[in-house]
């Protein structure tokens, strides 16, 4: 799943492509992707009357992120909330779309999870939502369909609903301090790789960057949270804000498929030192590097340099 650099980085691309376009119309091959954000969704008939009738002849104002959600806010302030989870892709074709037929598509951009398909074909069979615009076509696609692209009439429905309540704070905001960090890791006794992927405490952050952030901090990331010391914690800050930000800076990390909204891959992989890199020599100690599991998801660490 992409995190918050390459999110980020897909919504600038998607800011320079469709800001200001119109839309024409909507078309949605798969209703459940509009129908809800569960993992057990079903289709609903009102979301996509609403979806396919609503949206066009409104324009696209802005593209705004929170967490590893992407916000397209529209005229009328309507608005779109959109998250790829797995395998989601937006791609963009600046020319207008055969509606009847697929076809090779030769002048295109794509952002998300590279579908093959999607190199050669637009639309294709994992195209569930198609948005034509004034000057070309945003077409989602999505081979597991675990993603949602869900659209709300109003600011207010929008935030009537709550989305992100239960989220903690962006790296990059003011109110992001070692002060808050400290507190809110003083009550958490789960794991600390455990807090930094849930989202409750800091946002954006996912497999990849809590094994670096942990790395540059020395913590172990089987650690009860609760356990770290006040200069621990600050290193721990410390780190988060200087990967995260370079990770933005340079695109992202593009491990495994994700890819930019130009397809090009991000950067920041050649920067790993321990993700992905079980059984390597630890670039500080030179000690095998170690894997382990945490929540399902692999983890890697140096067992001499992390206490």
């Amino acid at each position: 799943m992409p995190e918050l650099p390459e999110v980020e980085n897909l919504r600038y691309g998607l800011k320079k492509t469709i800001v200001g376009q119109k839309i024409k119309k909507v078309i949605v091959n798969k209703p459940k992707l509009i129908s809800g954000k569960g993992n057990v969704r079903f289709a609903s008939q009102k979301k996509t009357r609403e979806f396919t009738r609503e949206i066009p002849r409104e324009k696209f104002l802005a593209v705004e992120r929170r967490a590893k959600n992407l916000i397209f806010k529209l005229s009328h302030g309507k608005i779109i909330l959109a998250h790829l989870k797995m395998s989601g892709q937006f791609a963009y074709c600046q020319r207008p779309p055969l509606t009847t037929l697929s076809r090779t598509v030769l002048d295109k951009v794509v952002g998300g999870h590279p579908i093959k398909l999607s190199e050669k074909e637009l639309p294709n069979k994992h195209t569930h939502i198609i948005f034509e615009l004034e000057k070309g076509t945003l077409y989602y696609n999505d081979t597991r369909m675990f993603g949602y692209v869900l659209y709300y009439p109003s600011a207010e429905k929008f935030e009537a609903e709550n989305h992100f309540g239960f989220y903690g704070l962006e790296p990059f905001d003011k109110v992001f301090t070692v002060k808050y960090l400290a507190s809110a890791l003083a009550s958490k006794k789960s794991k600390i790789k455990t807090v930094l992927m849930g989202q409750k405490v800091v946002v954006g952050i996912g497999n990849i960057y809590a094994d670096e952030s942990l790395f540059e901090a020395r913590i172990r990331p089987d650690r009860s949270a609760v356990s770290l010391s006040a200069r621990e914690v600050k290193n721990l800050y410390t780190a988060i804000l200087r990967i995260m930000r370079q990770a933005v800076k340079v695109g992202g990390s593009s491990v495994a498929t994700y890819r930019m909204l130009d397809m090009s891959q991000g950067n920041y992989a050649r920067e790993h030192k321990v993700y992905g890199k079980a059984g390597q020599k630890c670039p500080r100690c030179k000690k095998p590097l170690r894997k382990i599991i945490i929540q399902s998801r692999t983890t890697i660490f140096c067992p001499r340099c992390q206490k």
